[in-house]
Parts: C-alpha cells; structure tokens; sequence
C-alpha cells in the first residue's frame, strides 16, 4: 500500500507500461466504486462500458481523490484506491448516488486506459468534429502497430481510448458524412478489439464488441464471423451457425467462412456419433433371437413309446 496523499492510498493489482500522466492531461480511466467496508458497488463504467474522461487538476471536487490516484498510474496500470472522504462526496455524501453517505470513505478499482497530454491536444468537450476524429484515427493506428507486435492489451488499450472519442453522446450529434466519418473509425476498433479478445479466449466481452458494430451494420461480414467464432468457442453451436451463414450470404466465396461452418458440421456428426454410443451403453445391445432347441428327440421318445405299446397289445392279442 502507497501512500500518495494523506487522505489516498494505492495498492497495485496489475502494472502498467511507460511513464505518468502529467498535470493537465486528459486521461481514460475504468472504475468501480464503492463505500468502505460495503461490497455493493455505486457506479461501475466497465459494466457500462464506457470510460470516463478525466482533465487531470481539473477534475470535480468529489473526484480529487480518484484524480490523485490516477496522476501516480503508468497506462495499463490497475490499482486499488482507497479516499478518504474529504477528498470524495464530503460532509453531505451523495444525491446522485444515495448508497454514498455522509462522510463515507471510498474504493476505486481503476484502470488507466491511456491519457493525452496538453501538447497532443484538447479535451474533448472542446474539440471540433474532425478534431475528435482525427485523434481516434491516431489512437486505432497505434492500436493496429501493437497489434502487429502481438502486444494485444496495449492494442487494445488503444483502441478503447479510440472509441472513447467517439461516445453515444458524440455519436447522437453526428448525422450524414460526419457520422460515417466516425463509423470508418469507430467499428474496426470494435472489430479489432474483438479480435484481441479471441485470441486472449475473452468471448463474451468479444461477442459484446461484435455485436455493437451490428447494431450500426448488420451486414458487417467481420463482425458476423467474429461474433460466430467467439460464439462456437463458448459451445453456443446454433447461434454461431446463423451468424455464419449471415456471413456467407454476404460473402459467399469466404474460405474462413466455409471453413467455420464446415467444422461445425464436423462437431454435429461427432456430437451425433458419441450420443448414439451413449444410448446404446444406457439402455443394452438389442437381445438376440435364440436359436430353437431342435424337436427331433422328443419325436424319436414318442415313436418310441407308440413302439413299445403296440408290442404290448401284439402280446397281449397272442396269450388271449
């Protein structure tokens, strides 16, 4: 445990890379908050999925101590902060959150996502249009450099300061080729940070990902295909299969496409093959029709018998 301040302390869960934020910066940040000693969480952005922003020295007065704890963290970094409340809520506590009393101490799980420095730019409330897309554009183009180096938490790292950029707010303003500026931009960070998320076996948050840019475009053939590859390794066959063939109207002559779909039909015959097996163990190989014993000696005995009588009546005949 650090002390950073007399009221904040920091205890590192995951280390982060590079150097500090400095003064001014505009910084992304994931948490979870709640009281001291209560496990019921008031406010949760990665549940949200959104990452709030945050202007180092320039924060709101009850986020001075979670800004203290971010101006220590390196990008990537995940930390433990506790904050004594004089530097949260205050004397009065909470009215947006009522799970916040009065003079309640708190506890951020955090996460630096990335941050922007006053020499890279602006925040973005005071950013134009283009500005915001220009500087996601930037954020997905290291994204896809990290990427390449098979360094996919600073990929992605990238790519969701990207998309911070662009959030549903920013998004519900944008109409006509603005709005298809930000979509060039903003999907195939979801994409892409679906793809991270496959190959770090993270499929739920992969399906989350795919299924946003299908909101935008259901046609997406990536974000199909995506969606049904996390969808199979999670074992959910029937929806992965429709997002295949989704895929393959679109793209017919796809190979990974026809690849996918061909090992699921693979998986259903084996599947079919180990039930039958199973049923077979469960209830018994069918009896067998036995034989019939052959009858012949029973008709020799009463040929027999028939014999013997009609001696007996010969000699009976004969003495009369």
């Amino acid at each position: 445990m650090e002390a950073l301040h007399d009221k904040v302390k920091k205890q590192i869960i995951k280390e982060g890379h590079g150097r500090k934020p400095l003064k001014f910066a505009t910084c992304f940040v994931h948490y979870r908050a709640w009281v001291q000693g209560s496990s019921h969480k008031f406010e949760d952005t990665w549940q949200e999925q959104h990452p709030i922003e945050l202007v180092l020295g320039k924060e709101k007065k009850q986020m001075s101590g979670l800004g203290i704890g971010v101006g220590s963290m390196k990008s990537g970094e995940r930390a433990l902060l506790h904050v004594g409340w004089e530097l949260g809520y205050g004397k009065e506590g909470s009215f947006s959150f009522p799970n916040v009393p009065p003079m309640a101490d708190l506890v951020y799980e955090v996460e630096l996502i990335g941050f922007d420095d006053v020499k890279e730019g602006k925040s973005r409330s005071d950013m134009t249009v283009e500005e915001r897309i220009a500087a996601a554009d930037r954020r997905k183009i290291e994204g896809n450099a990290y990427f390449k180096e098979k360094k996919l938490e600073e990929a992605m790292q990238q790519y969701e300061m990207a998309i911070a950029y662009m959030g549903d707010d920013f998004m519900f303003q944008l109409f006509g080729k603005y709005r298809d500026m930000a979509l060039a931009v903003k999907n195939p960070c979801h994409l892409n940070m679906a793809a991270c998320l496959i190959k770090l076996k993270r499929f739920d948050e992969a399906i989350a990902q795919c299924s946003i840019v299908l909101t935008e475009d259901e046609s997406n053939v990536k974000a199909l295909f995506r969606r049904g590859k996390a969808k199979s390794e999670l074992g959910q066959t029937e929806s992965a299969r429709e997002d295949f063939l989704k895929a393959k109207k679109y793209s017919p002559e796809d190979k990974e496409i026809i690849r996918e779909l061909r090992l699921l039909a693979e998986q259903d015959k084996a599947l079919y093959q180990k039930q039958k097996e199973l049923y077979k163990g469960l209830f018994g190989p069918s009896p067998e029709a036995k034989p019939k014993k052959a009858k012949y000696l029973v008709v020799f005995w009463q040929c027999l018998v028939s014999f013997i009588l009609y001696l007996a009546g010969m000699f009976k005949r004969k003495n009369e």
